[in-house]
């Protein structure tokens, strides 16, 4: 099987940092465990996925071959990932639309970072022929809420009570989504 090749895109972020920011790939399982492992206890509660879980990382490596699913990562200068998003194709009658999800390390936040992760992902939903990207988020997460806002989502409803934490804890989720021109 052939792995899909994005190209890759170096941008400065608004802290004058360099990122680069291009598709998963199988090699990179190594820097996709640290990135698990990196982040906090508290981001740990709310992820719909456990990037601490080996199984879990191996999966989404793995993944990179999928048609339906695309990955990116954001790359710093020490070879450490600082972001990850992903656009999967939902199957189906809905097969027009592809979920993304965003995820960017503490340390390189507020920086840019997430608004590129965003519009890399969007685009990436664009390739998989998705009409429509959607995005489900705790209504707690404003920044992540602006960043998709500021790309043209709006809110399509609020889910109460809708996620779970590792916790127990209940939280609402926000599902917003934009229309793309194919």
């Amino acid at each position: 099987m052939v792995q899909r090749s994005a190209a890759m895109s170096n941008v400065a972020l608004k802290d004058n940092r360099q990122i680069t920011i291009r598709a998963l790939v199988e090699s990179d399982r190594t820097a996709l465990t640290e990135f698990g492992l990196s982040l906090p206890k508290d981001d740990l509660l709310y992820l719909e996925e456990d990037f601490t879980n080996p199984e879990i990382i191996t999966r989404l490596v793995n993944a990179s071959f999928a048609e339906n699913w695309r990955q990116m990562v954001a790359i710093a200068d020490d070879g450490s990932i600082a972001a990850y998003a992903s656009a999967r194709r939902v199957p189906g009658w809905s097969n027009h639309v592809a979920e993304l999800r965003l995820l960017v390390k503490p340390g390189w936040r507020r920086c840019g970072l997430g608004m590129q992760m965003a519009q890399a992902i969007v685009e990436a939903a664009r390739d998989l022929g998705a009409q429509k990207v959607t995005v489900a988020m705790l209504a707690a997460l404003r920044a992540g809420q602006a960043i998709f806002s500021r790309l043209g989502f709006a809110v399509e409803g609020q889910l109460t009570r809708h996620a779970i934490d590792r916790n127990g804890d209940l939280h609402d989720v926000v599902i917003m989504s934009a229309f793309l021109k194919v």
